[in-house]
């Protein structure tokens, strides 16, 4: 018999990790949590714990018995104390922690249990955006909605034409598990088919999940997922997204290098094409003649993945996709540089202003920040402040005949604070656009996104993140812990997030960080733009290498 005890948390994620946490390490709950990780899950505790307060409060009409909170404690006790709760028919059941089923291999905990019927469904609390207003130009001929919601006081779920699901599979995962959990104990509420509330980041409604379809996916998973636990299932290092953050990788990395795994140089996906078409190594890819793998991505060019295997044999850091690589330029350029705090905000704006017809013009930095902790009313003040300058920057150079670009590296974030600021902010902060004038901004051609400009002229075989780039055209920061992960840490610090020590000295830190962030833009599109990029070859040039 399977000994194998499995969480949620063990649902999703690389199968290699998982084995090695089960094996090397006798758990598959086991893993190392770095300062990231712990940011993340301290983040999380904290919302939860304002959602589960909201929600009692909500209930404090009803008389003690029918909302009972399991109080913090040994796991034995706290699951007598559920065990309690559900035989005296609480209506809700905050923090309720199930028996660990070893027969099973489950274990798991719930935010709270909400009984329908004569039995419970599981409600979760989530730390990320759980749904998205509904576009608004719906037509006639669009699909009707189907999402559910119900309010925070009770479940009532009913269809919410005002809103988008946005949930994540991991989640879904979840709410599955401990379905099947309480389906084993004889205490899952059956009525209408199986159910799971989702509450998230927003807290302004408990999405109903429907979850019958997902039950058979999540049968699946985890009888997969015991089975590598167990050893049945063969694993091996691959590189993917959550390598970044995995403690095994300096050893997974060894491994992959030694072997020169072709994963080195493209998605895990792609890799997993490769190798089933017998291409399992970076050097018998650079080597490859004749087209694509059968079920090679379309999307994906697989004559890049080719010049990335190309490069990483011959050591090169970048290849060129055409003779003369380019960026758009400007008369005066501003460089943006945005820094946010999870889904809680944006708090700091940082500009570098070049000036190019003008040398004796100083080439200066400046930030618009609120150091009040996020979320805060002061970050519209902040925001407000950076679009009045950057506009009137804007404006000035069109007054005086000059051309206007801003420049970020990858729009992605920036963009989502834009439209995120201004709707939360405009009519209620002076100063604040409307979305329609943060739109018409980011539609424009003066708003360049320098991370498209990477890709568009180079195939980058190491990937194309900042710190990846701007070294290679000889930039460096000059905090050598600089990156997102870290800057998280410092503004916690920085602010005395949630009561945490305030360390004023980590503002200082940030700002340089972000001035860094910015010269380094800065500093890689005006390479893009030199003479100096042509020192690197040409893709097609590559390609030709291979087919000599």
């Amino acid at each position: 018999m399977s000994s194998a005890v499995l969480g949620a948390r063990n649902l999703s994620g690389c199968e290699h990790r998982l084995a090695l946490d089960a094996t090397e390490r006798g758990d598959a709950a086991a893993s190392d949590v770095t300062p990231e990780a712990r940011r993340r899950i301290d983040a999380a505790q904290s919302h939860r714990d304002a959602v589960i307060a909201t929600l009692h409060g909500f209930q404090s009409d009803k008389p003690e018995c029918a909302v009972i909170t399991v109080d913090d404690g040994p796991h034995r006790d706290r699951v007598a104390a559920t065990r309690a709760a559900v035989s005296s028919g609480a209506d809700w059941i905050f923090r309720a922690a199930l028996p660990t089923d070893v027969e099973r291999g489950r274990r798991g905990h719930a935010e709270a249990l909400v009984r329908v019927g004569d039995g419970y469904l599981p409600l979760i609390v989530v730390n990320h955006r759980v749904t998205t207003p509904a576009n608004p130009d719906r037509g006639p001929d669009a699909p009707p909605a189907t999402l559910r919601t119900s309010p925070l006081w009770g479940w009532r779920p009913a269809v919410d034409a005002g809103r988008s699901a946005r949930s994540q599979r991991r989640d879904v995962l979840r709410l599955a598990h401990l379905t099947a959990m309480l389906d084993d104990l004889g205490w899952g509420a059956v009525a209408d088919g199986r159910w799971g509330g989702l509450i998230g980041l927003d807290a302004d409604c408990i999405v109903a999940v429907p979850l019958d379809a997902a039950l058979v996916e999540y049968a699946e998973v985890f009888a997969r997922r015991r089975a590598v636990v167990d050893g049945e299932v063969d694993t091996g290092p691959r590189r993917v997204g959550e390598c970044r953050s995995c403690h095994w990788w300096s050893r997974c990395e060894d491994e992959l290098t030694r072997r020169r795994d072709v994963s080195l140089v493209v998605g895990g996906g792609q890799a997993g094409v490769l190798v089933d078409a017998g291409i399992t190594t970076v050097d018998a890819l650079a080597d490859h003649r004749g087209g694509p793998p059968g079920a090679w991505p379309r999307a994906v060019s697989f004559d890049d993945a080719i010049v990335s295997a190309r490069c990483w044999v011959d050591g090169l850091p970048l290849a060129r996709r055409s003779d003369r690589p380019s960026v758009r330029r400007a008369d005066v350029e501003v460089d943006v540089d945005m820094e946010s705090y999870s889904e809680r905000g944006a708090y700091m704006w940082g500009t570098l202003l070049t000036d190019t017809t003008d040398p004796d013009r100083e080439v200066r930095y400046r930030a618009f920040v609120t150091w009040d902790p996020l979320p805060t009313r002061d970050e519209g003040r902040s925001f407000a402040e950076f679009w009045t300058w950057l506009t009137a920057e804007r404006a000035a150079a069109h007054a005086a005949d000059k051309t206007f670009a801003a420049y970020c590296y990858s729009q992605q974030a920036e963009n989502r604070w834009l439209r995120g600021s201004a709707d939360r902010f405009h009519g209620v902060v002076d100063g604040v656009p409307s979305r329609a004038e943060v739109d018409a901004f980011i539609a424009s051609d003066e708003w360049v996104d320098v991370f498209e400009a990477v890709g568009r002229n180079f195939v980058c075989p190491r990937g194309k993140g900042l710190k990846r780039i701007a070294p290679i055209a000889g930039f460096g920061w000059r905090d050598d812990e600089a990156s997102g992960e870290a800057s998280m840490e410092w503004y916690a610090a920085a602010v005395a997030l949630d009561g945490g020590r305030l360390d004023l000295s980590q503002r200082e830190r940030l700002l340089t960080y972000n001035e860094d962030d910015v010269q380094a833009t800065k500093v890689l599109r005006e390479w893009i733009s030199s003479e100096n990029v042509l020192n690197l070859p040409l893709a097609d040039e590559l390609i030709g290498r291979r087919d000599r």
